[in-house]
């Protein structure tokens, strides 16, 4: 690693810069200009903790792509693994520390078919999602912390960190808590390999200062000095545009360990046969400044016999599932019953579950004894997927988990006060305004309300402001007139009588959601999706409506496609950022879903949260996770952890 890129250093004055014609300027995740600090004497002064927690990103391959995106150094560094490891086909390996998965993805190209990618970056991750797909590729990438990443106790039989990526963290302790985590994941005798940079000579050899083209358009400029323990090497780095000036002037530092050092650190954990295999020069495409990977060490190490388990434990956590009636009217589902799809859902479900190893399942969905039976004899721990409600009503699924509280049963997914919130989608809209996250244009109506405004915004939709699974929105719900508006709302009097209505701007650009699965500080961020209207005939008003979800003769039902979306990094992270803060507000809790839609100007708003969303093998949610090779079955099984994690199961 030379250069990890975007940690903004912020200053009293802005950079001005005088143009002819105004340029596009890199702007940062919050919107903000890029500010720079000016000449410092300390480095070590400015050095942000946490340096590492936003670097990482398109700039960062800009910057050191002659190293890190070359693939003579790729094929370098396999060539080396599979010489020292002597790693099969067959067995498990862990990339931490991933980053865009050139390793990763050239070990699944030489044939190798279980193979993990971690890193914290959620740029990086994406990106090697994206190449995966592009190549074919099955690798299974995720975020995750290196000192506290989830993989089971010995589930992995070769562990790696490459492309020196240890050392970052400000205390040494966390840099052992890494190996740490690596020697719980590793089997017994498993094999370490780690490319770090060669401490001992770095500490003599850094460049004081360097600048060099990175492009056509870009230069870098770069200071480092050793921190005042003498253990760190801290680096500044100033990217400048050509045209624009300066686009990012960052801080980051790593820890150096000479060989010495770090072989002691292994044998105190109880790492065994650990052998360094001679120093290794990165090459580059453009031959200047490779920085921390100018001479690096490969290291390779035995992780410690575990002992033998003589009895290995069956014990597994009894969760007890609760579902909608299948025996019971829902008025949601064509025909209003359960139909043929619906108990097809079921059995993939009970299938899937059947898999997990940590678990046994028994089922729930017998409405009439269901509350006796609760009482009678309530569950160690329930996995709550009744997004029918109790008796199959809707206004009724936030009455189950409160039933569950009151019993003081553990569950999964969101609480009553979230769910009542969520089904309520006027006062989604005040909670996201109070955190500056967008809304469509809105007119709450109420059909007892005799002199109700009709707005001047058209094209416009009308939909219920309580409900899910599209109830009162058909292809009609989009009005482009007060006519229509008025013959749309007497439609839905009719239909749904008593109901109050939204009346909002309709929103006629691209349509997106943002799945998490975790809690606040552990979440996973799954592939964005796109929903894909283009093939909807062009009378159609391009929405999700009832017909989609419900009538499979439709043009929506049979048309509307759904791929995983391609936006900017910057695109991405707000859609995020907005989905996490509501996340956290709301207090949804295990997993969630955030849909919005952009106007024509590609501005986003939130058209609504669900929490708890659909589970079913073939919805929205699961869609999502495929699109980083997350099976269905690891999707469930995240799901039930991250409760399991929440709850202290």
């Amino acid at each position: 690693m030379t250069s990890p890129s975007m940690n903004i250093i912020n200053s009293p004055k802005k950079q001005k810069v005088t143009l002819k014609k105004k340029p596009k300027v890199s702007r940062p995740s919050n919107g903000q200009p890029q500010r720079t600090l000016g000449p410092i004497s300390d480095l070590e002064r400015h050095l942000p903790p946490e340096w590492w927690k936003t670097l990482f990103n398109s700039l960062y391959l800009k910057t050191d792509g002659d190293v890190v995106e070359n693939n003579l150094n790729t094929e370098n560094d396999i060539n080396i693994l599979t010489r020292v490891t002597g790693i099969n086909p067959d067995d498990r390996l862990l990339d931490l520390c991933c980053g865009q998965g050139r390793h990763s993805l050239e070990l699944a190209k030489r044939g190798y078919r279980h193979v993990t990618g971690v890193d914290r970056s959620r740029y990086l991750i994406r990106l090697a999602r994206k190449r995966a797909k592009s190549l074919g590729l099955s690798v299974s990438f995720s975020e995750g912390d290196a000192r506290h990443f989830k993989l089971k106790d010995s589930s992995i039989d070769c562990a790696f960190i490459m492309g020196n990526s240890f050392g970052y963290f400000e205390r040494e302790e966390d840099d052992i808590a890494v190996l740490n985590n690596l020697k719980r994941i590793l089997v017994s005798g498993g094999r370490l390999l780690l490319d770090i940079v060669d401490g001992s000579w770095m500490s003599q050899h850094f460049e004081p200062r360097s600048w060099e083209w990175i492009d056509k358009n870009h230069f870098v400029n770069r200071e480092r000095s050793l921190s005042s323990d003498g253990k760190r090497i801290i680096s500044r780095e100033v990217i400048t545009n050509a045209e624009i000036g300066v686009m990012a002037d960052q801080l980051y530092a790593e820890r150096v360990y000479s060989l010495d050092e770090i072989t002691a650190i292994l044998d105190s954990l109880g790492f065994t046969q650990i052998e360094n295999h001679g120093n290794i020069y990165s090459h580059s495409t453009r031959g200047q400044d490779l920085g921390m990977m100018a001479n690096r060490l490969f290291i390779s190490a035995k992780a410690p016999v575990k002992k033998q388990i003589t009895a290995p434990s069956t014990s597994k956590l009894l969760t007890t599932v609760i579902m909608g009636d299948p025996k019971l009217p829902d008025r949601v589902k064509k025909n209003g019953k359960f139909n043929e799809e619906d108990f097809e859902t079921i059995n993939q479900l009970k299938q899937t579950l059947k898999s997990l190893d940590d678990f046994q399942f028994q089922y729930l969905d017998n409405h009439a004894s269901l509350l006796s039976q609760l009482i009678k004899s309530p569950p160690n721990f329930v996995f709550n997927l009744c997004d029918e409600g109790f008796n199959n009503e809707a206004t009724l699924e936030l009455h189950l988990p409160a039933i569950l509280e009151m019993l003081g049963v553990p569950y999964s997914g969101a609480g009553p006060t979230c769910l009542a919130l969520c089904y309520n989608k006027s006062f989604i809209r005040s909670v996201a305004l109070s955190l500056d996250v967008p809304v469509p244009l809105e007119t709450y109506y109420t059909p007892s309300d005799q002199a109700a405004h009709i707005p001047h915004t058209f094209p416009a939709i009308i939909k219920p402001n309580c409900g899910d699974s599209s109830i009162g929105i058909t292809q009609h719900a989009v009005v482009h007139n007060a006519e229509e508006l008025i013959d749309y709302i007497n439609y839905l009097n009719e239909e749904l009588p008593g109901v109050p209505l939204l009346i909002q701007e309709y929103l006629e650009g691209a349509e997106y959601s943002v799945g998490l699965v975790g809690n606040p500080g552990k979440f996973e961020v799954l592939p964005l999706l796109e929903v894909d209207y283009s093939h909807l005939p062009e009378n159609l008003p391009k929405i999700l409506s009832y017909e989609s979800k419900w009538l499979p003769d439709s043009a929506y039902w049979n048309q509307i496609q759904y791929k995983e979306a391609e936006l900017s990094d910057e695109a991405a992270r707000k859609l995020i950022d907005y989905s996490q803060a509501l996340f956290e507000r709301l207090e949804c809790r295990d997993y969630a879903r955030f849909d919005f839609r952009a106007d024509l100007n590609g501005n986003f708003k939130l058209l609504e949260v669900n929490p708890n969303p659909g589970w079913c093998w073939d919805g929205k949610f699961n869609l999502m996770a495929g699109f980083a090779n997350i099976s269905y079955a690891q999707l469930l099984e995240q799901i039930l952890k991250a409760a399991k994690d929440r709850l202290g199961l």
